[in-house]
């Protein structure tokens, strides 16, 4: 760890700064018994933030990164340099994304240790992995041919499509269920499970009031806001709903005075600045795309509305399940209109006389 100078950023406090410098694979002690080691990843997002908490029986390991050979050979390298022999004791993902889940059933297997998650979580991962390798439902070519595709884009669906499992060690056949609100002692400290939704269906949080720490996952990161998308499988979804509801009562039971480990990106101080942002942001967003439906548009004509940035067959996706995400939202506060041409394409439009509600 080459750079230990804090910085403030935003109504943030980064006390490791806001872009360490920190070595892949080796770990930095945050707490007692509490070890930050950052894995490097073959993507635009080319890092993870994993977490090591010690107690008496062995290590408990938060997040394990993708089931890539690299991953693989980090892992190899702390159970024996950093490790000291002592077994990992039991596995907890936040979440069910390949980055965070990829090597867990790879570690249980390796010291026959529980896997602990969320049941949501944990059963929809296993459901999506199972399509690795099966062709691209029709269902899933109608629903982006709803919002707008080209065909070039559907035909690049069609190649990725089963690709969620690849990166994805198999889980095991049991877990342990991870409760919202339940408490979990680790070594001298106990751990309170917090359950958000949004990003994904079920992700735990882990707080820690004896150190005041929390571990956040993707629910709280310190410069972007998690994808928060609809998807094929629940078309008529609100995740936009469950992600302001979700950040909102976490932002009241949880104090101010925590450090947060989030799993990309630095460590911070700021836990209500931040979800205030997030939840202002996308508030914004909302008001920003209902004014931008003053005539009837499909989902890929309201990119300008949300994204700064080009939107191009690399992140199409990832855009359309963003901004369809925001529309649902508006249609379940009555704000807009959905309507189908005879070629199955969406149309939305503002209902004007709502323009004064307020979001």
């Amino acid at each position: 760890m080459q750079n230990h100078t804090p910085e403030t950023y935003r109504g943030l406090d980064f006390p490791f700064g806001r872009k360490p410098e920190i070595e892949p694979g080796k770990p930095l002690k945050i707490a007692a018994g509490v070890y930050w080691v950052r894995f490097a990843m073959p993507m635009s997002l080319d890092h993870i933030n994993l977490w090591l908490l010690e107690d008496a029986e062995g290590w408990t390991v938060v997040d394990t990164c993708l089931g890539i050979e690299t991953a693989r050979e980090t892992w190899e390298s702390l159970f024996g340099d950093f490790m000291q022999g002592k077994p990992v004791s039991r596995v907890i993902c936040t979440h069910m994304h390949p980055d965070h889940v990829g090597l867990a059933g790879w570690l249980c297997e390796r010291f026959n240790c529980e896997l602990w998650m969320s049941r949501e979580e944990f059963l929809m991962c296993r459901a999506m992995a199972a399509d690795t390798g099966r062709p691209a439902p029709d269902v899933a070519l109608r629903f982006y041919r709803a919002a707008g595709w080209k065909d070039e884009w559907l035909e690049q669906y069609k190649k990725k499509f089963g690709n969620f499992g690849r990166a994805i060690h198999a889980l095991p056949d049991s877990f342990r269920r991870l409760i919202n609100r339940e408490t979990i002692t680790i070594g001298e400290h106990y751990w309170q499970v917090i359950v958000g939704s949004g990003h994904s269906p079920e992700h735990v949080a882990l707080y820690c009031p004896g150190l005041k720490l929390l571990i956040s996952g993707d629910q709280i990161l310190p410069r972007i806001s998690p994808n928060v998308s609809v998807y094929p499988t629940e078309p008529k979804g609100d995740p936009l709903k469950e992600w302001l509801r979700s950040q909102a009562l976490i932002r009241e039971v949880l104090p101010d005075d925590l450090l947060v480990l989030p799993a990309h990106e630095a460590p911070f101080h700021g836990l209500h600045v931040r979800l205030s942002q997030i939840i202002e942001g996308h508030k914004q967003d909302l008001v920003k795309l209902f004014n931008f439906l003053e005539q009837p548009c499909r989902a890929v004509d309201c990119f300008p509305a949300l994204f700064k940035r080009e939107i191009n067959g690399g992140n199409i996706s990832l855009a359309t399940g963003e901004t369809l995400a925001h529309l649902n939202c508006l249609l379940g506060r009555h704000r807009i209109t959905r309507t189908q041409d005879e070629h199955g394409v969406d149309w939305y439009q503002q209902i004007p006389e709502t323009a004064d509600y307020g979001d």
